[in-house]
């Protein structure tokens, strides 16, 4: 994975916001690319919005198959409008809305859970139909170890908790983490 510089940050955050500002404003779904080379290349991401920490949306894509910049365009509305934990946003929370993107690194399947570092790796658990997926930051924001973060996962794709000890495919990422929060001044939204 390529290392994403601060100025590529805050492209893709604004690439979110103004998508967002887009959708609500034009109800159209748009596409924002952009020139920079390292945004045009294919890309994996997650949108998460949030609203004073608590989370409002979170929709991703693993394909490699859109530019980075398109991936996280259309995440952006996904996490917004059809995240089926939430109702949709509306125009009057998207103020309050903020934006963290997690850009991922390709799968790597994982042989030992050993190989598995909480905090620096994501897990995607998958059986049959069922496919689970737990961003990095997710296990350490709730103090999860390695165990924990498995079963977690597995409830998370439908399965039971111990699904990872029984013949489910486990595999890691990483990602590069930033927010609106972290690359702005911290008072509001870019």
């Amino acid at each position: 994975m390529w290392k994403l510089e601060a100025e590529d940050k805050r492209e893709l955050l604004q690439i979110a916001r103004e998508t967002l500002q887009k959708y609500f404003l034009e109800k159209k779904r748009t596409r924002m690319a952009s020139p920079n080379p390292r945004l045009a290349d294919p890309g994996a991401a997650f949108v998460t919005l949030t609203i004073q920490g608590q989370l409002r949306g979170c929709i991703g894509n693993l394909g490699f198959s859109s530019p980075l910049s398109e991936v996280v365009s259309q995440c952006a509305i996904s996490s917004a409008v059809e995240d089926f934990r939430f109702s949709p946003l509306t125009a009057e929370e998207l103020v309050r809305v903020e934006i963290e993107i997690s850009v991922l690194s390709p799968l790597e399947e994982v042989h030992s859970t050993e190989e598995i570092t909480v905090g620096e790796h994501g897990l995607v658990i998958s059986r049959g139909g069922n496919r689970g997926l737990l961003l990095p930051q997710v296990a350490s924001k709730y103090g999860w170890d390695r165990e924990t973060f498995l079963q977690e996962t597995c409830r998370k794709a439908g399965l039971p908790g111990d699904a990872w000890k029984k013949g489910a495919r486990i595999q890691v990422f990483t990602a590069q983490v930033f927010s609106e929060k972290e690359i702005g001044d911290g008072s509001a939204p870019l």
